[in-house]
């Protein structure tokens, strides 16, 4: 059962209506009781980095899901901030994050970017997996997401980038270690793309 994990941030109720369209299970879980039956689990995220880590400990969700993540192996995917959040740590705040993935959320340095490239990181962009399948089946070619955002994800392996996107410097919009995805973008806003991300990776 895909499990929407609703901590207060980030738009549930898209990622509801995708998984409805294309007829694949979802729920919504707002509390620890409600990731009873979960198999996996979509962590999303808007706004600052440390309001949403500290929303998440509020919910009372995060023990368990680190016993579900960490312990169980339960694939996990967060997205845009929740992305961000399986990072150690993000130089928009001080809190830790829940370092999942080693690396770290840098600012874009402005400085490095092509005259006349703006903060925040807002529209449609092409998106190059590393590797073909998993997460971007059927989405090696011509894959275009939609984002917004001003902080990206630093690995600490290269390794643990699973795809890349151009902004004047590129970056990794998509990570991955094990059983523990995430992507900077918003699949719940990026039409068919986004549908088949979504759908894959009810199958990884």
């Amino acid at each position: 059962m895909i499990t929407i994990i609703d901590y207060g941030l980030g738009n549930v109720l898209a990622f509801v209506n995708v998984y409805n369209r294309v007829n694949i299970p979802v729920k919504v879980a707002k509390s620890a009781a409600d990731l009873a039956g979960a198999t996996r689990l979509i962590l999303p995220g808007v706004g600052s980095f440390d309001h949403a880590m500290e929303q998440l400990d509020q919910s009372g969700m995060r023990g368990p899901l680190e016993e579900l993540v960490v312990q169980q192996g339960m694939p996990v995917l967060g997205i845009c901030v929740g992305m961000q959040m399986l990072a150690k740590s993000s130089d928009e705040g001080k809190l830790p994050g829940l370092g999942w993935i080693d690396g770290n959320v840098r600012k874009f340095d402005q400085e490095m970017m092509p005259k006349g490239t703006n903060l925040p990181h807002m529209g449609w962009n092409d998106v190059t997996p590393t590797a073909p399948g998993g997460l971007f089946k059927g989405l090696e070619e011509d894959a275009r997401f939609y984002f917004l955002h001003s902080y990206y994800f630093e690995c600490a392996q290269q390794a643990n980038a699973l795809a890349m996107t151009d902004y004047g410097p590129a970056f990794s919009c998509a990570v991955r270690r094990d059983n523990v995805y995430g992507v900077q973008f918003h699949p719940e806003k990026s039409h068919h793309f986004g549908s088949q991300l979504l759908s894959n990776f009810a199958e990884v």
